[in-house]
């Protein structure tokens, strides 16, 4: 009976292990480098074994801000082919189609920045923090044109904090 119950525990903490969610998904605040101030709150999460994200608040922006670049911009990846310069900032799926390159690692999708509607190759690195370098959970965004590419470090929050930047 003992072993059974073992046997029983073991594969409940397996089976539990396998459906944890990946450390890149959740809620982030997105920081402007060059001032260090939040700029929007993220939704990450996954979907068919894909990552995606979407902005769920913008600081200083009203919710139903629409896109202040890419009129007339179109991918035919996203959203199958719409105008960028018709959707709105907050609630749309900026952040798609990157697949898992290992734990709290995301790359070959794509970002696109709604202020211009540039569309970026997207790689992202979860990194735990360690005191050192990383104070708190970062998630590395990493927007990419060929050979060039520009990191940005979000800050995990919650999904309050998320949702609250105004």
């Amino acid at each position: 009976m003992k072993k059974i119950m073992a046997v029983l525990a073991s594969l409940l903490l397996f089976g539990t292990l396998c459906f944890a969610a990946d450390p890149a998904e959740g809620y982030w605040l997105s920081i402007d480098e060059k001032t260090n101030e939040e700029t929007a709150g993220w939704k990450i999460w996954q979907e068919g074994g894909k990552l995606y994200g979407k902005i769920l608040s913008l600081a200083g922006k009203p919710l139903d801000e629409m896109t202040t670049g890419g009129k007339g911009k179109s991918y035919d990846n996203f959203m199958k082919g719409v105008d960028i310069g018709t959707l709105r900032t907050v609630g749309t799926s900026w952040i798609w189609d990157l697949t898992n390159q290992g734990e709290g690692k995301w790359a070959n999708g794509y970002i696109i920045d709604p202020n211009d509607g540039k569309r970026y190759k997207c790689r992202i690195t979860f990194h735990k923090a360690d005191g050192k370098k990383y104070k708190t959970d970062t998630l590395e965004m990493r927007g990419e044109v060929g050979p060039f590419g520009r990191s940005q470090f979000w800050k995990a929050s919650t999904e309050e904090g998320a949702s609250g930047l105004r």
